[in-house]
C-alpha cells in the first residue's frame, strides 16, 4: 500500500512542505479505501443482510469523495488531460455505470411502494382475505426478480468487459490515476451486484432448506440475530414466509403477525439503504462531471 501510495505521489508531483517525501494525507486515504474493499472483494457480489450493504454503501461514498477531492488537484487535472488517449477518455466517461446505478434505485423504490401497499392491504382485510393482496405481492416479486436478474446478467458482462479492455497506453503521467479510476468503478459495480442481488433469493434453493429457514425464523431472539448475520437476505426471508403462509400445510408455521413484523423491520432497511444510495450516486455524478470539465478544457 506504501509504495501504491508513494507512486501515485510522485505521478500527481505532490508534496507535503513539512515532508517532502511523505504523501498526501488524501492519497493514503484513497489508497486505503481501496486495498480495504479489495481485500473484500470476494464475497461483495453474494447476497447479503441490508445492514452490511448500507455499511458498504456508506464506505463508497467515502471512496468517491476522495477521488473527486483528488480529481480537483491542478497536477491530477493536467496529467489526466495531457495523458489520456481517446479510448480511455470513453471509459472513463461511460455512463453504464449510472444507467446500473439507476436500475439499482428504481428497485429500491419499487419495493419499498410495494410494500407499504402490502402492509396496508394486510391492516385493512382479516382471516383469508389477506391471501389476495399476499398472492398478488408473490406475483410481482417473481415478476421484479426476473428483470433483476437479467440486469445483473449485463452488469456481469460490462464487468468483464471493463476488465478486459481497461489499458494504460500513452498515459504515463496519469497512469496511476486512471487506475485508480477503473478500479473504483470496478468496486463500484461489484457493490451495485450486491445491492440488487439483495432482491433476489437464491435460485434452486431446496424445499428442505426453505422449510429450515422458517423453522429458524420462528426461534427465539438470540437464535434468529444469530441467523441474520449469517448475511441472509431480508427478501429471502420473505418470500419464504409469503411461501409458508400461502401453504396451507405449512400455514400454522409462520404467523400473520410475524409476517408483517418482517415487513416493517424491511422497509425501514429499504428507507436506510435508499438514502445511503441517493447519497452515492451523488458522488458518483460528481466524479462525471469533474472528468468532464477534464477532459472538455
Amino acid at each position: 500500500m506504501a509504495a501504491m501510495a508513494a507512486n501515485f505521489k510522485i505521478s500527481l508531483h505532490c508534496r507535503s512542505k513539512s515532508e517532502p517525501s511523505a504523501p498526501h494525507p488524501l492519497v493514503l486515504q484513497l489508497v486505503e479505501n481501496l486495498q480495504r474493499f479489495k481485500s473484500s472483494e470476494a464475497s461483495s457480489s453474494s447476497s447479503s443482510s441490508s445492514s452490511i450493504i448500507c455499511q458498504n454503501l456508506i464506505g463508497l461514498q467515502d471512496l468517491h469523495d476522495c477521488i473527486n477531492q483528488v480529481l480537483q488537484w491542478p497536477k491530477t487535472q493536467q496529467g489526466l488531460a495531457r495523458g489520456c488517449c481517446e479510448t480511455l477518455v470513453e471509459e472513463l466517461l461511460s455512463v453504464r455505470l449510472l444507467d446500473f446505478s439507476d436500475a439499482a434505485k428504481e428497485a429500491l423504490i419499487e419495493s419499498k411502494e410495494t410494500i407499504k401497499d402490502l402492509q396496508s392491504a394486510i391492516r385493512r382485510r382479516r382471516g383469508g382475505q389477506v391471501v389476495v393482496p399476499m398472492r398478488k405481492f408473490l406475483s410481482w416479486r417473481k415478476k421484479v426478480k426476473k428483470a433483476i436478474r437479467k440486469t445483473l446478467e449485463n452488469l456481469k458482462g460490462y464487468r468483464k468487459d471493463t476488465s478486459l479492455t481497461c489499458s494504460y497506453k500513452e498515459c504515463d503521467e496519469s497512469v496511476p490515476m486512471i487506475r485508480i479510476l477503473k478500479e473504483t468503478e470496478l468496486i463500484t459495480l461489484t457493490h451495485l451486484q450486491s445491492l440488487l442481488s439483495f432482491f433476489c433469493t437464491s435460485i434452486g434453493q431446496s424445499k428442505h432448506s426453505k422449510w429450515s429457514l422458517v423453522f429458524k425464523l420462528m426461534q427465539p431472539k438470540r437464535v434468529a440475530c444469530d441467523y441474520e448475520r449469517a448475511n441472509t437476505s431480508e427478501f429471502e426471508n420473505l418470500d419464504t414466509m409469503l411461501e409458508s403462509l400461502l401453504c396451507h400445510k405449512h400455514c400454522s408455521v409462520v404467523s400473520t403477525e410475524s409476517f408483517q413484523s418482517h415487513l416493517e423491520n424491511l422497509e425501514l432497511s429499504l428507507r436506510d439503504l435508499e438514502e445511503e444510495f441517493e447519497n452515492l450516486q451523488k458522488g458518483l455524478i460528481r466524479i462525471r462531471v469533474s472528468l468532464l470539465n477534464i477532459f472538455n478544457h
